[in-house]
């Protein structure tokens, strides 16, 4: 294979169940003959013969794209794997910083970015439809900002009356992170406001919990934990038999019955 027959697809996996990855990405992934990615994400798809895989830590993200792309200035076909979709929070940017930074050989590279279904968007199906309106996606992760500009967008973002999906809420590492998210977040907005944590959805251990901003618990958040947070117009659509109420955000601004 000469180094002109190299190309690198950037794909995301979706949150967790096998059925929301798409034909696309399946695709990819079998014309392969590298995969690179985050252990755990390697582990969601199964052995092919021939084909090799570079597994890494979770943090080496500028790292890990620059191995998927000398592999592929080398000529392989790699294929970076993320979850949910890669250009969310995932490898997609980390590929074209690393081809920013570095060689000036990648950026004549064949890139392909395979979208995914990102978590908040699996998170709002199991629910209703609380991303009717307008909303925005805030990473509590301060690992690549500071907590001042996490709380800044946080402030903002309340005030400006979005639902917000917060993405990485908690780890081993920032265990207050998403306490602190809460406390910013009440000193703003209602306590009546609908508050969503949906844990591993799509996976065998899948949690969703509906509460409210009062009540909300930061404990029943981790890496694996997506919340949604409504906006003013977030309503609740109570249910028959002690079922589960349907959460939506009209498309309509400032109608409330």
């Amino acid at each position: 294979m000469s180094a002109g027959q190299g190309r690198l697809a950037v794909i995301g996996l979706g949150p967790g169940a096998a059925e929301w990855i798409t034909p696309e990405a399946t695709r990819m992934i079998a014309e392969a003959s590298d995969l690179v990615g985050y252990g755990p994400y390697l582990a969601r798809i199964p052995a092919r013969a021939g084909q090799l895989r570079h597994a890494s830590d979770n943090r080496e993200e500028l790292e890990r794209a620059g191995h998927a792309l000398s592999l592929a200035a080398e000529g392989r076909r790699v294929a970076l794997i993320s979850g949910g979709d890669p250009g969310v929070f995932a490898m997609a940017a980390a590929v074209f910083e690393a081809i920013e930074r570095s060689e000036a050989a990648w950026r004549a590279l064949d890139v392909t970015v395979v979208p995914g279904l990102t978590a908040m968007l699996a998170a709002a199906a199991r629910i209703g439809a609380p991303l009717g309106h307008d909303f925005c996606a805030i990473s509590l992760s301060d690992n690549l900002k500071s907590w001042s500009v996490i709380e800044r967008r946080l402030a903002a973002a309340s005030e400006a009356d979005f639902v917000i999906a917060l993405y990485n809420p908690a780890s081993k590492a920032r265990p207050d992170a998403v306490r602190d998210a809460f406390a910013c977040l009440r000193s703003r907005k209602s306590g009546a406001t609908p508050v969503v944590f949906a844990r591993a959805v799509g996976r065998a251990d899948e949690r969703i919990t509906l509460t409210d901003l009062a009540e909300a618990d930061p404990g029943l958040a981790d890496m694996a934990t997506l919340i949604i947070v409504g906006s003013s117009e977030t309503r609740l659509v109570e249910r028959p038999d002690g079922a589960r109420p349907y959460v939506y955000t009209p498309r309509h601004y400032g109608a409330r019955p």
